[in-house]
């Protein structure tokens, strides 16, 4: 008997911005991180013959939990990769959910119909997966091995494996950042054993997935979107600094103008479905001597503000400059703005020093772009 532990990688940039993130190789959160150590922890006492894994970044260093501690190996397979779905790599769900809601709906409730030109079908991913599995237990008969992989890959397989239509979301759901499953193999048939199981993660004490609207995003138009960038960008200045001392809206449009003529991705207005809920004003020159990228402006409306929503924003900044390959975003913000700064440090921003502004003291932050992976 062949006993497979399947896991799926920690919570990773693509999860918390609501991208898809097929073969897109993004990087590993903090909260994932802290999800990792507490894998290794619950698997400590259990000896493993081999360990596997995909061979993005994500699942990698989720395996490190298991082949390090053991000294083992990682035997990497493409094989195991998230579904390739195309031209949607790095595509924001709320823009997908908004621009192509049929197919959409088809991805994510009835995958067996789902088809679009340049990605895999669930059923090709069901086929190499299952391939790879058999491979790694034939290969470690009457052992213990992990497989790490990704959650569409994981729900193909196990589809495959117990007959569950994936349909079927009551009986084989979502699996869950670093959840553990169990198969075992005897005679060349899979029982399963546990399913999708993350207990481990309860000192964190915090819900292991909360579900949110997907925002979408839409360039700012400059011929009829004047009135809603000075009123997102007054309100901000107003919340930052308890007044509106020092504030004339007309430096920041034209600014904005400009950063829309250099790039006309780099001024978006942040819509739930049809209501314009916030703004993202990136400055493409600003500080790229340095190979930085700027974000001059992320605002929410007041009531989607300390609800989970401000990542999404803030990851059209991050993901935009990352596809130039810049080494990280700076920004400034006010040194009494609390919240703000709250915000700013949790997403992984350090001080870099201070300017002074029209109202004072600004504290400048950056956050790294490139993860460095020299840590598998």
């Amino acid at each position: 008997m062949t006993e497979i532990y399947l896991i799926r990688h920690a919570q990773a940039e693509g999860n918390r911005f609501r991208i898809m993130q097929g073969h897109w190789d993004g990087g590993v959160t903090e909260l994932g991180r802290r999800q990792i150590a507490l894998l290794e922890e619950r698997l400590r006492a259990l000896s493993f013959d081999a360990v596997y894994s995909s061979d993005l970044y994500r699942a990698k260093l989720t395996a490190s939990a298991i082949y390090k501690p053991r000294m083992l190996p990682l035997h990497a397979d493409p094989a195991l990769r998230e579904i390739n779905i195309g031209p949607w790599e790095q595509q924001f769900f709320g823009n997908l959910l908004y621009e192509e809601p049929e197919s959409a709906e088809l991805f994510l409730n009835d995958p067996e119909h789902w088809l679009h030109p340049g990605a895999e079908t669930y059923a090709q991913v069901g086929e190499r997966a299952f391939a790879a599995l058999e491979r790694i237990a034939r290969r470690h008969e009457g052992g213990r091995v992990a497989v790490v992989s990704h959650g569409v890959t994981l729900r193909c397989l196990l589809s495959r494996v117990t007959g569950t239509d994936l349909r079927d979301r009551e009986t084989l759901p979502a699996l869950l950042n670093t959840g553990v499953t169990v198969l075992r193999r005897d005679a060349g048939a899979y029982q399963l054993e546990l399913f999708n199981d993350v207990s481990h993660l309860d000192p964190l004490e915090q819900p292991v997935w909360s579900s949110s609207a997907t925002l979408r995003d839409e360039p700012l138009d400059p011929r009829q979107d004047r009135d809603f960038y000075c009123a997102c960008y007054r309100d901000g200045w107003l919340s930052a600094h308890g007044s509106l001392q020092g504030f004339r809206a007309e430096p920041y449009w034209e600014a904005a103008c400009d950063h829309l003529r250099a790039d006309p991705q780099s001024v978006l207005r942040i819509l739930d479905g049809d209501r314009p809920v916030g703004l993202v004003d990136l400055d493409p020159q600003r500080a790229s001597e340095l190979g930085c990228g700027w974000l001059s402006l992320l605002y929410l409306c007041p009531e989607y503000r300390g609800k989970g929503y401000g990542i999404q924003a803030l990851g059209r900044a991050l993901v935009h400059f990352q596809k130039q390959d810049r080494r990280a975003l700076r920004l400034v913000a006010a040194e009494d703005n609390a919240p703000a700064l709250a915000f700013y440090q949790r997403e992984g921003f350090r001080p870099l020093g201070f300017e002074e502004g029209a109202t004072g003291r600004l504290l400048l932050l950056e956050r790294p772009l490139t993860e460095r992976r020299d840590d598998l």
